[in-house]
């Protein structure tokens, strides 16, 4: 209750002043919330001031500098240019796995996919009896994850940390915001990782093929 009315007593305070201040010929003191409001919309911020925002606002963060320094180092994105690669780094995050963690289990909604940057990642599917089996291991500037992403179907397989892992992360919205934002970087990155996966497609028939000779 005394909290509550604290604003009554400050209002009364500043409407005593006021007329205090009046009777003794003195101008008020106090200014109205709507007088303080004209007050800063007519006194704007200096234009220095306004000028080093934007430039504060323009310049990348360190943390994207990070993720373009290492979309740089992946290997994926030859084609892409300087500019595309400080571009794209907005819509990608950084995650750091312990050595075991799952970063995501067969059969699970694809939302995002991953890039290495350093350490290892066990690719794992369940066998006829019931336990994981590994099939591939992964290492540095390699992409995975990104067929769920791409066809919207549920993940084909589980990926293990099989040490401790950096990796840079790419959302299946953020690749989608990516789209409608930057379409021509984001063509790029798309085909990309199409021709990554393509190339990964043809190892694989080819040792299939030669199992079978």
């Amino acid at each position: 209750m005394w909290e509550q009315g604290l604003p009554a007593i400050q209002a009364t305070q500043f409407c005593l002043s006021d007329q205090a201040d009046a009777i003794a010929g003195k101008p008020c003191s106090h200014k109205s919330l709507s007088q303080r409001s004209a007050h800063t919309r007519a006194n704007p911020k200096p234009q220095q001031t306004q000028e080093k925002d934007r430039d504060n606002m323009s310049e990348p963060t360190l943390l994207n500098k990070e993720i373009r320094d290492w979309l740089m180092d992946c290997g994926l994105f030859d084609q892409l240019l300087p500019v595309d690669f400080a571009a794209a780094s907005g819509y990608f995050s950084i995650s750091a796995i312990a050595e075991g963690e799952a970063i995501f289990r067969e059969g699970d909604a694809g939302s995002f996919m991953c890039i290495i940057h350093t350490g290892q990642v066990a690719v794992q599917k369940t066998g006829p009896d019931g336990q994981p089996v590994t099939i591939a291991t992964l290492r540095s500037g390699r992409a995975f994850g990104e067929m769920a992403v791409l066809d919207g179907e549920r993940r084909s397989a589980s990926c293990i940390a099989a040490s401790d892992c950096q990796l840079l992360n790419l959302g299946k919205d953020s690749l989608e915001k990516m789209l409608n934002d930057a379409p021509k970087i984001a063509a790029k990155i798309i085909r990309a990782l199409a021709v990554s996966l393509s190339k990964r497609l043809r190892m694989a028939d080819g040792q299939l093929l030669s199992q079978q000779v």
